[in-house]
């Protein structure tokens, strides 16, 4: 049986409280849409004014520290962005892993106290495109997939993003059957990472994917929504995103 799908805006550092009005037009879309599941991850200063803006829609976060508080100067405990009203959130987006340096190890425990926080995690792993020209991507993207996972992890809770870091906002787009061997090899290391419940993990798609190549990318088999950035900024643009997920 094939997973829900899932589609996730990433706003990145966009959006100010102008912009909330387009979280309540996508929120509509959703609502009108309701066989797939969508969120929006906005800035943190939003999360708390979405979240009370729209009870019924899926607001995440786009970080959290591991530590559940302390001296950690300009950083957010999972308990604080759910009581701001996030349901999850991205964790090692790799925009992070590159420009904080974040490790696997890092992201890994940050999964587990987004878990222990009652939230959900998303995942994210992906090759540079010189990794990907050496012939290293599927080595690179399981390394780091078995370095992030937490411990215990469930479907219930945990998603994982696929995103070439070559084509993240360039608007190139791998081939349909390099996206398919990537996802297929990470459904193959979830199954060997946690056994049963492998399949029901929704692995989402996260590179350029727009309105105009959704529907494609989404009939790719074990590619079960996407992780979209600046698709993702207007409900213009977002639409029709909803819209091949509800229809695929």
């Amino acid at each position: 049986m094939a997973n829900r799908k899932y589609i996730v805006g990433n706003w990145k550092m966009n959006g100010m409280r102008e912009q909330l009005s387009d979280i309540k037009e996508i929120a509509e879309i959703a609502g009108q849409n309701n066989q797939v599941d969508v969120a929006i991850c906005p800035p943190a200063t939003l999360i708390a004014q979405a979240a009370d803006n729209n009870p019924d829609f899926m607001i995440g976060a786009q970080d959290c520290h591991f530590a559940a508080k302390g001296a950690h100067t300009g950083c957010l405990s999972a308990d604080m962005i759910r009581e701001a009203g996030a349901i999850m959130t991205i964790l090692g987006h790799s925009e992070r892993r590159a420009d904080q340096h974040e490790t696997d190890a890092e992201i890994k425990a940050k999964a587990e106290a987004v878990h222990a926080a009652g939230l959900g995690a998303i995942i994210c792993v992906g090759e540079t495109e010189e990794e990907r020209d050496a012939g290293q991507a599927v080595d690179i993207v399981c390394g780091q997939l078995e370095g992030s996972f937490p411990d215990k992890a469930e479907a219930a809770w945990l998603t994982i993003a696929y995103e070439p870091v070559w084509a993240i906002g360039t608007g190139r787009v791998p081939e349909a059957s390099d996206v398919e061997e990537m996802h297929a090899a990470i459904r193959n290391k979830l199954g060997k990472l946690m056994g049963d419940g492998a399949d029901a993990v929704r692995i989402l798609y996260g590179g350029s994917m727009n309105g105009g190549n959704a529907s494609e990318l989404l009939a790719v088999p074990n590619v079960d929504g996407g992780l979209v950035g600046g698709a993702s900024l207007t409900a213009e643009k977002f639409g029709p995103i909803i819209e091949a997920a509800a229809a695929a």
